[in-house]
């Protein structure tokens, strides 16, 4: 496998774990996994920060 596909995989991995995350904490998935294709590890962070929504 070469860098691009791996990076690639693991960014997408990374994108599905946040929108999980998400949900979890009653958010939207749908609009974390857009906003973490776009922002990855940052969002990550966004998520775990934030508390659960009202």
């Amino acid at each position: 496998m070469n860098e691009p596909t791996q990076f690639a995989a693991g960014w997408g991995t990374l994108s599905l774990i946040n929108a999980g995350l998400a949900q979890s904490k009653g958010r939207s998935g749908m609009l974390w996994w857009i906003l973490s294709l776009f922002l990855g590890p940052v969002a990550t962070f966004l998520i775990v920060i934030l508390d659960r929504a009202p």
